[in-house]
């Protein structure tokens, strides 16, 4: 899943779509279309993608569908990130530390 979520981020529009999001705590599309220089079409195929990445959800409220962030995947991949970097940082520390032997 962590995979998806990096296909998902790695896109500036879609990291705006979620930016707004989190900022405004839901939306439509038709709301952040119009805060952003793309089309209502376009912002749904964005938050198709980051629905697929687990990263937003969606609910109907009469007509409309109304979109929230779900945090637990960003965590989730977040906490993968920090083991990676701890992993890599005891390794860069141990050839330091042979590098540094007589």
């Amino acid at each position: 899943m962590t995979a998806d979520v990096f296909v998902a981020l790695a896109d500036p529009t879609r990291r705006q779509v979620l930016d707004l999001l989190a900022t405004r705590g839901e939306g439509t599309a038709t709301s952040l279309a119009a805060e952003l220089p793309i089309s209502r079409v376009a912002v749904i195929k964005h938050l198709a993608v980051l629905d697929r990445a687990g990263l937003v959800e969606s609910r109907k409220a009469g007509r409309e569908v109304r979109f929230v962030v779900r945090p637990e995947q960003l965590q989730a991949t977040a906490s993968w990130l920090n083991r990676l970097a701890a992993d890599w940082d005891s390794r860069l520390a141990v050839l330091k530390r042979l590098a540094e032997e007589p």
